[in-house]
């Protein structure tokens, strides 16, 4: 029997870096699934705990609240690089190609600008945290564990705002 032909997709020379790439394409996918993996099992689990002690989970509920945070800005990163973001394309499809291409660069920098200014005040709220020493109330840690998620995928959503641009420009689909 011979070998089995390589993972599709995948040259044998190189592979190791277009596994990476592949990784990177889809890194909100997989952070995403694994958050959502950790809130579905604490929520599970506060859910049995009620059931059967008749006490919640004081903590679970803290972690889900703050991850839903996390999933938002990944949804948002996801459909940025996708192209799938919500837009109002109905007067956009009436417009001249010349108006089509304004709007679209007019969009790309404001939605950069807005991420860039969301990143700069998470960055600002996390410096205050930090320097404020502020705790969650049920498990006592950092808040900053929570608030870094602001800054850090707020710079991912601006990679991937650029990265959409970048291949619409590219294929000249206005």
């Amino acid at each position: 029997m011979g070998r089995s032909p390589p993972h599709p997709g995948f040259e044998r020379e190189g592979s190791f870096v277009l596994m990476v790439k592949k990784i990177l394409d889809h890194f909100e996918e997989c952070i995403g699934s694994i958050i959502l993996l950790v809130m579905a099992t604490i929520t599970f689990a506060n859910v049995i705990t009620r059931y059967f002690v008749y006490r919640a989970i004081s903590f679970t509920e803290e972690i889900t609240i703050n991850f839903f945070v996390w999933i938002v800005l990944l949804g948002i990163s996801i459909a940025y690089r996708q192209g799938s973001n919500l837009s109002m394309t109905f007067f956009y499809d009436l417009m001249p190609l010349r108006w089509k291409k304004f709007s679209f660069y007019l969009s790309t920098i404001l939605s950069s600008v807005f991420f860039a200014l969301l990143a700069y005040l998470g960055y600002i709220e996390v410096m205050d945290e930090l320097a404020l020493d502020v705790t969650t109330e049920s498990l006592g840690i950092s808040v900053v564990w929570y608030t870094i998620a602001l800054p850090v995928f707020s710079v991912l959503i601006i990679i991937r705002i650029l990265q959409g641009a970048v291949a619409t420009l590219r294929k000249n689909e206005f």
